[in-house]
């Protein structure tokens, strides 16, 4: 029934179930949920049902959706349900998830929580907290099932039963030997198609990828990608299997790397949304805005140094704009391609050469195509053909030089350990318009004489 309806019906059922103080019939709606589902719900209930809605949930999706919610509603949460049911939850939570909350709050609150837990839990999650963020160390869950080389397939198989309910992913089972170290991986598949009399050690994998505690949550989702696995093993410098990281935390990586790199894309700051104050919006995106701002000045020195010409040749003006848009367009094009292509790519010699002759091929055949179409446009437009061959000329040349600038800039930048995305774009656009009216002026006194 409940797969039938829409998610307003869902949360108007609920809300019934809850004034009604029916609890078995709400935990049959909501255990047919998943638990992004219920956090939706919760965060649309009116405040008066909330309180309820989280006595009535079970401790376990409980835990579930504390996973799911903003911090600022995880903390609401963890206030309305007490000292007892809060310590209950957090053993629930995964171990990462839990880290990340605590890390945002005072450390008063932090050994508030911990001591409600159970002792072996809150261990594994202040080891966790000593890791850097945004690390391996950081995402890892202890929540796997290991097993050793001498085991049968039947001796694995039921292992894995008696972890089910504790394991966070079942795909794979890593192999340790007597020190813990990691020496080999087994998939559900291999277990599967093997005999039950089968030895590990015989049917498991030896060549073992995996990422270290310290290694960046970055390298690590690239790596997932690489081999399109579910989860991978993180290991200490003595290769000791410490925990996984599985590719639901990768997701969230994912989005979290490619809104940074947006935010320094477009010079705005870091941690600016729809909620963010004016005040501190306006404080974040004003350092990058004056220093454009001054860069921005240069422009101007530069049209006043060649007054003279815009004095003889008026019709010049009228593509200063055109000229100076396009190269920063395609400097911002590039610059765009250069920064996807370090996420997913080794950058050597060979391949930023390749790149730098590639881009300047691009550049080449889009600045002769536009070149020679605004060639005509000018012709036709002021009827002098020595115009048009110098915007035309002009066009090809700062076209071309927009994109090898773009592409150049975020390359020195990686090999001088800066992020790439902080060449942002009104970065790239500044000083191409500065390039673009240089030569753009430049090209036109040489042709002076011969302009109408």
């Amino acid at each position: 029934m409940i797969h039938q309806m829409t998610e307003n019906q869902i949360t108007l059922h609920i809300i019934q179930t809850l004034k009604d103080n029916k609890k078995s019939e709400f935990e049959s709606i909501v255990d047919e949920l998943q638990p992004y589902d219920i956090a939706q719900i919760y965060e649309g209930l009116p405040d008066k049902h909330r309180a309820r809605f989280l006595l009535f949930l079970k401790v376990d999706l409980l835990a579930h959706l504390l996973e799911e919610l903003d911090k600022e509603e995880q903390l609401e949460v963890l206030n309305t349900l007490g000292m007892d049911k809060t310590g209950k939850v957090l053993d629930l939570m995964d171990n990462d998830d839990l880290a990340s909350l605590l890390n945002e709050l005072a450390p008063e609150r932090i050994k508030e929580l911990l001591s409600g837990m159970k002792k072996e839990e809150s261990l594994i999650v202040q080891n966790l907290m000593n890791y850097p963020d945004e690390t391996a160390g950081r995402l890892m869950t202890n929540r796997f099932v290991w097993i050793r080389d001498y085991y049968t397939t039947r001796e694995a198989v039921d292992k894995l039963k008696s972890f089910a309910d504790f394991a966070e992913t079942l795909s794979y089972l890593y192999v340790v030997d007597q020190k813990r170290k990691l020496v080999g991986v087994v998939s559900y598949r291999d277990l599967l198609i093997a005999e039950p009399q089968d030895k590990i050690r015989d049917i498991m994998y030896e060549r073992v990828i995996s990422v270290t505690v310290d290694q960046d949550q970055e390298e690590v989702a690239q790596t997932i990608q690489k081999y399109d696995f579910l989860a991978i093993p993180v290991v200490n410098e003595e290769n000791i299997l410490m925990g996984i990281v599985t590719v639901d935390d990768m997701i969230d990586v994912v989005f979290q790397e490619a809104n940074e790199d947006i935010e320094k894309l477009s010079a705005s700051g870091k941690s600016i949304d729809f909620d963010t104050k004016a005040t501190v919006a306006a404080y974040r995106r004003l350092p990058w805005l004056i220093l454009l701002l001054f860069i921005g000045v240069v422009s101007g020195s530069i049209i006043s140094n060649y007054e003279d010409v815009l004095t003889k040749v008026v019709a010049l003006s009228f593509f200063m704009p055109m000229i100076s848009g396009m190269t920063g367009n395609t400097g911002t094009q590039s610059l765009a391609v250069v920064v996807r292509g370090l996420i997913s790519n080794t950058i050597n010699k060979t391949v930023v050469t390749k790149l730098i002759f590639r881009e300047l091929l691009v550049g080449l055949i889009i600045g002769i195509t536009c070149g020679v179409i605004i060639t005509l446009i000018a012709y036709v437009w002021q009827s002098d053909l020595m115009l048009g061959l110098v915007v035309g000329l002009s066009l090809i040349c700062t076209l071309i030089i927009g994109t090898l600038s773009g592409t150049i800039i975020p390359i020195i930048l990686y090999k001088l350990n800066i992020d790439p995305a902080v060449a942002s774009g009104p970065l790239i656009t500044t000083l191409n318009d500065i390039f673009s009216l240089f030569i753009y002026f430049g090209i036109a006194q040489i042709f002076l004489n011969h302009l109408m």
